[in-house]
């Protein structure tokens, strides 16, 4: 299909990559999700954030196509360098996925039949996608032991992180929520009107599209099918959606036509927004994508794959964004204006409320009295380490208490009655202290010490590979389409 539609999606070493490539690469990563890869994910994507995404489905499509040129750049750079996976080293790999793995941690031939006789037919991939995600995997690690090669952890850095990490805290926290300020906020038709006029550029209405579509999708006896009689039957469907979208592709071709050529029934959906899809295209955030990134110019879509078969979109009509009136736009910028200044109002208050505390806290008071002095409700969290990350099971902190990460990662350098900066939060924000920080048990060194280092000997690869991949993005020279 490459070879007979005008479908560049980029360069990459100064050769044109196709649409269908990157789609694959798409599809590829849905599969090392599905597989539990995440380590691997995570590292080959890197410092990756979403760039256009305004939802979440959004924001899995472009990290699907980043992780396609990702991938690219790695097979071909391993290639490079001389890293040519083995079959056995592949089989060993392979064992070791996540989703094939028992609860007792060894291969489950079960699971992986189950996988590959109903989670593959869908992605359009058989057994050999598996093994390939494997030979990836191969290749990043032995790049990333290259690209590493004398990265060591030193004592002093290995002694203050297990320290760091194993210390026992006892902390405590006053939190703000934005629901007890929500009352004190209000908001004035002049702020309104000025929000609007400095606005005006950026308060549209949602751009709405109209498709025609035709669904090649299987019928439902074949729905019930399994194992490689489900991927025939999938493979018939996409060999007939090809085949329509090749009589597309002609000069002057008509959607409704070549449709009836097919004897395939041409559906109409009504005008839909991204933030409300059309009931008709709702079951698949695909399908949604690939309608707002129809022109004018390219009407009609590739073949999209859904769970049960292909669909092929045509663009009927736009309506394009406009500028909202004052009036349109009012609820949007009472909403903007009433969250901005309720978290204006609880960051001041936390920020004073942290000062005080810690100027208590300096001058001699007990964390009861500074408390009981500035008219404090204290929350006592359950004594927790750093480790616990490490080790969930053996965590005392129960999973239940809110924002816990952050509160973590804020006290994580503090001392005995010292209070973190306010932490924002999702509802408002909280204020931390460090009641007391009990040392390592010095039993724990030889245990846990060993395996800590290796952690951090991972973590600076990791780091070392996110580096050289940036390096070698520079090199190939990537030039991606944005998404429209």
């Amino acid at each position: 299909m490459s070879a007979l539609r005008s479908n560049t999606a980029g360069k990459l070493y100064g050769h044109d990559i196709s649409a269908i490539e990157i789609e694959r690469g798409g599809r590829l990563f849905q599969l090392a999700r599905n597989l539990g890869m995440s380590e691997f994910l995570t590292e080959l994507l890197g410092q990756w954030h979403p760039q256009h995404a305004k939802t979440q489905s959004e924001a899995e499509h472009e990290a699907g196509q980043e992780f396609a040129i990702d991938l690219m750049i790695l097979r071909h750079e391993a290639e490079a360098l001389g890293i040519r996976p083995t079959t056995a080293e592949i089989a060993a790999v392979v064992t070791k996925i996540r989703a094939f793995r028992s609860d007792a941690g060894s291969f489950d031939l079960k699971k992986y039949n189950d996988i590959v006789q109903n989670a593959l037919g869908p992605l359009g991939f058989s057994e050999a996608q598996i093994e390939e995600l494997a030979g990836d995997q191969i290749r990043l690690d032995r790049v990333k032991e290259l690209v590493s090669t004398g990265v060591t952890v030193s004592q002093a850095e290995s002694r203050t992180t297990f320290e760091q990490i194993y210390s026992k805290f006892e902390v405590s926290v006053v939190r703000f929520k934005t629901s007890d300020v929500a009352n004190e906020v209000k908001i004035s038709d002049d702020e309104i009107a000025k929000y609007y006029e400095g606005a005006k550029e950026q308060l549209k209405s949602e751009e709405k599209r109209k498709v025609q579509f035709v669904a090649l999708t299987l019928s439902e006896a074949e729905k019930k099918l399994t194992g490689k009689e489900r991927i025939d039957a999938l493979q018939k469907l996409s060999d007939k959606a090809n085949d329509v979208a090749q009589a597309l592709a002609e000069k002057n071709a008509d959607f409704a036509v070549v449709a009836g050529k097919f004897q395939l029934p041409v559906k109409t959906t009504g005008d839909f927004s991204q933030a409300a899809p059309d009931p008709e295209l709702k079951q698949d955030s695909q399908l949604i994508q690939s309608a707002f990134q129809l022109s004018n110019d390219e009407p009609t879509s590739e073949p999209i794959q859904g769970a049960d078969g292909f669909y092929i979109l045509h663009l009927a009509g736009i309506t394009p964004a406009r500028p909202l009136t004052l009036a349109e736009a009012k609820p949007k910028i009472v909403e903007a204006l009433k969250a901005r200044k309720e978290r204006e109002l609880l960051t001041t208050r936390a920020a004073n409320v942290a000062h005080d505390l810690g100027e208590a806290l300096k001058a001699g008071d007990t964390l009861a009295k500074a408390a009981q002095k500035l008219n404090l409700k204290l929350e006592k969290l359950p004594s927790f380490s750093l480790a616990d990350e490490l080790q969930p099971k053996a965590s005392s902190a129960p999973e239940t208490i809110p924002d816990l990460p952050m509160i973590k990662n804020a006290v994580a350098d503090l001392h005995a009655n010292e209070v973190a900066d306010p932490i924002p939060t999702s509802d408002g924000a909280v204020v931390a202290v460090m009641e007391k920080r009990d040392p390592p048990d010095p039993a724990q060194a030889g245990t846990n010490r060993a395996s800590l280092d290796e952690r951090i000997l991972r973590g600076k690869r990791a780091m070392m590979f996110s580096e050289w991949l940036q390096e070698r993005r520079r090199f190939a020279g990537v030039q991606a389409t944005a998404p429209s």
